[in-house]
């Protein structure tokens, strides 16, 4: 979720709800941090704890018990589906948002295969490889997120789909063929997750580089427009007093006319004094 809600900028934040949009009125107008997507995300993120307690429930084998923790990882999941499609339908995007929404993400999937290994369903490398690319591409996109927001590809979204499909059928106690779909399911999310996170790297370090090579180019521009601005629009002006003829005159001034030619550079009546003692004087003064 990438932007920034209306309501930052001051006032009350509200925007005309779209035509025909079923929900525009009520979720565009709360476009501050209790809005409907938000609300999502944070019953993703408490539906955590409540998901482990009823995986883990009687040492975590009990079919019942796991069935109940799969219908907790479903609405996790579904709500995931969800909070992002009307964040971004009714520019309902804050900063919370975009903060808590990965986080929650990667929270529910963490918890599922961590508790998945830890009851012996599921091999501790493939909770390594997933938790491992999840978390890494997380800080990456906090890394380029001063410059650019990195979109969610198609690959990724199959990627999240493979991973939530094969993640709750381990949480099912399913045995014989479908145990065996289940793991399949699994390795094919496996090389989705492995094939989309280099790409979600070349992506950043494209992104860095555009937004870098942006920087430094507004920053020159800015450097130039302040010189310009600071410049004297004329040369400075420099009085010069000649030796021969005794009078004041001025150099870098376009238009000046020498003062011997009895007209001045900066006087309203064109006079100018001679100056005692030079060779121009009179004989008075003599």
């Amino acid at each position: 979720m990438t932007g920034a809600p209306a309501s930052a900028a001051g006032g009350s934040g509200a925007t005309p709800a779209p035509r025909g949009g079923k929900l525009g009125a009520a979720a565009v107008n709360q476009a501050g941090l209790w809005n409907i997507a938000n609300i999502l995300t944070m019953v993703r993120l408490l539906l955590v704890p409540g998901f482990v307690l009823l995986l883990l429930h009687d040492g975590g084998y009990d079919p019942v018990w796991r069935a109940f923790a799969w219908a907790a990882f479903a609405v996790a999941m579904i709500t995931d589906l969800f909070d992002g499609h009307l964040a971004r339908a009714y520019n309902l995007v804050t900063d919370f948002g975009k903060i808590a929404d990965p986080i929650a993400d990667k929270a529910i999937m963490g918890a599922a295969l961590i508790c998945l290994s830890a009851l012996g369903d599921l091999p501790w490398w493939i909770t390594s490889v997933i938790l491992f690319r999840e978390i890494g591409i997380t800080l990456m996109r906090f890394w380029v997120i001063r410059h650019a927001v990195i979109p969610a590809s198609r690959g990724g979204k199959l990627k999240t789909l493979a991973q939530g499909t094969a993640a709750g059928m381990y949480v099912l106690a399913l045995t014989g063929p479908l145990a065996t779909l289940r793991f399949w399911v699994m390795m094919a999310a496996v090389v989705l997750t492995v094939v989309t996170g280099l790409d979600y790297v070349r992506q950043a370090v494209v992104l860095r580089r555009k937004g870098l090579a942006a920087e430094r180019a507004a920053a020159l521009e800015a450097v130039v427009a302040a010189a310009e601005a600071v410049r004297p629009e004329s040369a400075p002006v420099v009085a010069v007093v000649s030796a021969d003829t005794g009078t004041v005159g001025a150099e870098g001034v376009p238009g000046a006319v020498d003062a011997e030619a009895g007209e001045g550079t900066g006087t309203s009546e064109g006079v100018v004094e001679p100056v005692a003692g030079a060779r121009g004087a009179t004989e008075t003064d003599r």
